[in-house]
């Protein structure tokens, strides 16, 4: 089975989705729903959350949160294009298509602020790799399999450009420091997602730790893993290994809903301010975390679960701790 067979099953060239397919607007609700978790979740480490901008000069939670919204048809028309669209290369196209439309519609809500760039790319690949198959199989392992088949296909309009220099600040770090980026992440899977996010995130909650503490300490396990490009480009080498230690001893130290970890975090949170240092790649994926955990629940596997109770029982204690 190729990665893209199951993304077929009970398919057909008809123009209508099969019934056993979700409705789009049910992954795009999904997607829009893990951003606004991410950007209320606090407190994050020089990211924007519900107490202000973190490292960030031009964001504001209200900002990113209308941000999130102008993405919901965005995340709807991409996962419609993977339910009516059966070869993988005219889908990679129209996915790409949709996507510079979404960020298009993002700039405009902004005022030209970059707020999701990032997770359109992310969120959307994980859209399209759950519409294209019945809910039973939304399962981290296949979804991402599928997600990285699509991203090794490349974008027709940007392949037929002449120029192959890099063309985002992203890009640009990737090839300056020798990692992966946006894109060889996406083919490789997110593997920071089954290694570290949701590993993190469920064992926290079996830990008895609050739906918050838990989001926190998977932000913490990507962060500690992730060569996040927005750390490059702010803090340079530096930057990234201060965050990468200093979120690995939060976890150590048993993570944020200890008196120790939310000490570290704030620690963390003040260092990456005063290098005007945001982890932004983490918090992409940790909203990429977070889709998958809710569609997983939504599949009903054992593993997964998005508990809604006390979710703010312990987060005085954190907003205390880290202000």
């Amino acid at each position: 089975m190729t990665p893209f067979d199951f993304m077929a099953i009970d398919r057909d060239d008809s123009d209508c989705a099969p019934a056993s397919l979700e409705p789009a607007a049910t992954l795009g609700q999904a997607a829009t729903q893990a951003l606004l978790d991410e950007v209320d979740l606090t407190p994050k480490p020089g990211l924007v959350d519900r107490r202000g901008a973190g490292a960030h000069h031009d964001m504001t939670h209200a900002l990113m949160t209308r941000s999130a919204h102008t993405l919901r048809p965005g995340f709807d028309a991409m996962a419609a294009a993977a339910q009516h669209t059966i070869d993988p290369v005219a889908l990679r196209a129209e996915l790409g298509a949709l996507g510079r439309e979404a960020e298009a519609a993002m700039m405009r809500a902004t005022g030209g602020v970059n707020t999701h760039r990032g997770a359109i790319w992310a969120l959307g690949l994980i859209v399209a790799a759950a519409a294209g198959q019945p809910r039973f199989h939304w399962q981290a392992s296949e979804l991402l399999l599928a997600v990285a088949a699509l991203a090794a296909i490349d974008d027709p309009a940007l392949s037929s450009l002449p120029d192959l220099a890099p063309r985002s600040n992203g890009q640009r770090m990737a090839a300056r420091f020798r990692v992966a980026g946006a894109r060889r992440e996406a083919m490789n899977g997110f593997i920071q997602i089954t290694s570290a996010g949701l590993p993190r995130l469920r064992a926290a909650r079996l830990a008895g730790a609050d739906e918050q503490a838990a989001r926190l300490d998977a932000l913490l396990a990507i962060m500690a893993v992730l060569d996040d490009t927005c750390l490059l480009i702010r803090a340079g080498a530096r930057g990234l290994a201060v965050a990468q230690g200093r979120a690995a001893r939060i976890l150590v130290l048993g993570g944020t809903s200890t008196a120790e970890g939310a000490g570290a975090l704030a620690a963390l949170d003040a260092a990456l301010i005063d290098m005007h240092a945001s982890p932004g790649g983490s918090a992409d994926l940790l909203a990429a975390t977070l889709l998958i955990d809710r569609l997983e629940t939504l599949a009903g596997q054992p593993g997964a679960s998005n508990p809604r109770a006390n979710t703010h029982r312990q987060e005085n204690t954190h907003a205390n701790a880290i202000a």
